[in-house]
């Protein structure tokens, strides 16, 4: 299901076959605009519906075998209207194609509504491998993780290309050199800004190792200086300590310990690095760093080790250790919360 908005009204389109939505967002890109007349041209077997939210509210449903000489057409007064001239399809030989043509009134913003199958996306994904995953990963956290509530600045900003020289962010030189070829790519066909492309290849990674599929909004724009320093939690903090750091940058403990979840990627020794699951959790609870074992005494910062002497945070720790489900479902909420965090969006003219 996939809803198309502007400021002016929404058309939400579905379909009992999933991969046709996928072609039809691909293809069009776009939102209509009352003042505009737009003509799809469909090939194949669906089921499609259009509601036209803006009053007076307008349905249509049709079921056919669709060929390219039917069309429907979303006509300036709100009304829906379609015609068809029907040949039958098999179903192993689907094809969904679209065509649009549709005039834009000067000022129109419209928000795209994009899939798995756009371009940024796909640029992502020819740079992107498990073993990149867990320095893109932190890419997203230390671009906005600088954000502070009360002040009101840093956040999910793209700054982070201006921030690389400072100690905390050793080695995210690395991370934004994967993601310049990529981003290369989607700005020769329409420019998308780093906090956008920082905030997308976070949940391409977190996907790519086995984690939730996280929808990712777009839109965010670029700072053009960097974000004050010292705003990012330090690794030396102890439970009381992170919990108020947190909370400074509009946080719950239960968001904190969900979104440290994310240390089970990469060399900090919480299982598998290049698979996202809830070991971080269960290697909590075994404090193997109280193990004469050296090797063990290195796995974990000192912050993550300081969560499990907090009992609010031991709750959370022990939930997620027992329920994959739990924290995969809470660490996608609190994703996006995080990389809407502090963010400035494109606005109508």
């Amino acid at each position: 299901m996939i809803l198309l908005t502007n400021s002016s009204n929404s058309i939400l389109i579905s379909s009992r076959t999933k991969n046709s939505l996928f072609w039809l967002c691909e293809l069009l890109n776009m939102l209509f605009n009352p003042t505009n007349s737009v003509e799809l041209f469909l090939t194949g077997e669906t089921q499609v519906s259009f509601y036209h939210v803006s009053p007076p509210i307008e349905k249509i449903d049709f079921v056919s075998h669709l060929s390219s000489s039917n069309s429907i057409n979303i006509i300036s007064d709100g009304t829906v209207s379609c015609k068809s001239n029907s040949n039958t399809f098999g179903r192993r030989a689907l094809m969904y194609m679209a065509t649009a043509s549709f005039l834009l009134s000067q000022g129109t913003n419209y928000a795209i509504a994009a899939d798995e199958s756009s371009l940024l996306h796909e640029e992502i994904r020819k740079v992107l491998s498990k073993a990149k995953a867990a320095g893109l990963l932190r890419l997203v956290f230390h671009d906005a993780g600088t954000f502070d509530k009360d002040d009101k600045t840093g956040g999910m900003n793209g700054s982070v290309v201006y921030e690389v020289d400072r100690p905390e962010n050793a080695g995210l030189k690395k991370s934004l050199k994967i993601l310049e070829k990529a981003k290369s790519q989607v700005d020769a066909v329409e420019p998308v800004s780093w906090a956008d492309m920082i905030a997308v290849a976070g949940a391409e990674a977190i996907f790519v190792c086995g984690g939730p599929k996280i929808p990712v909004q777009l839109g965010r724009l670029d700072a053009k200086m960097p974000d004050p320093e010292g705003k990012l939690p330090e690794e030396s903090l102890d439970a009381v300590a992170l919990k108020q750091c947190f909370e400074r940058k509009g946080f719950t403990t239960q968001e904190l310990i969900a979104l440290s979840g994310a240390h089970t990627l990469g060399s900090k020794g919480f299982g598998n690095p290049t698979v996202f699951d809830n070991s971080y959790y269960k290697i909590l609870l075994e404090k193997p760093w109280m193990s004469s074992d050296g090797m063990s005494s290195m796995i974990g910062l000192p912050s993550d080790r300081a969560l499990v002497e907090d009992d609010d945070c031991m709750r959370w720790i022990s939930k997620y250790a027992n329920d994959q489900s739990l924290f995969f479902e809470d660490f996608k909420n609190v994703y996006i919360k995080l990389v809407n965090t502090g963010a400035s969006w494109k606005t109508s003219a």
